[in-house]
């Protein structure tokens, strides 16, 4: 289970956010910069290896990252494809 007050957890979470701009990455997101989340692009609980990996890691916000959770797989490629042309 994820501690969101851990001290690494929350470096994690700064390094995805400032790499993204604190901007939504969902390509046509139009809703702004408000209610920012940082998803795990492989799972949490499926790669605990790559938890506290910044190129595991996109910003979207938060109804972007509602569509998203449970789709993992299905948005994967896209996501490492923005990661890659950062």
């Amino acid at each position: 289970m994820r501690n969101f007050k851990d001290p690494i957890y929350q470096d994690w979470r700064q390094q995805v956010l400032k790499r993204d701009n604190r901007k939504c990455q969902m390509p046509g997101c139009k809703r702004g910069g408000r209610r920012m989340q940082v998803h795990h692009i492989r799972k949490w609980s499926s790669a605990a290896s790559l938890r506290y990996d910044v190129h595991n890691g996109i910003t979207l916000c938060w109804d972007c990252h509602n569509e998203v959770n449970g789709k993992e797989l299905y948005f994967e490629k896209l996501f490492m494809e923005i990661l890659e042309g950062k």
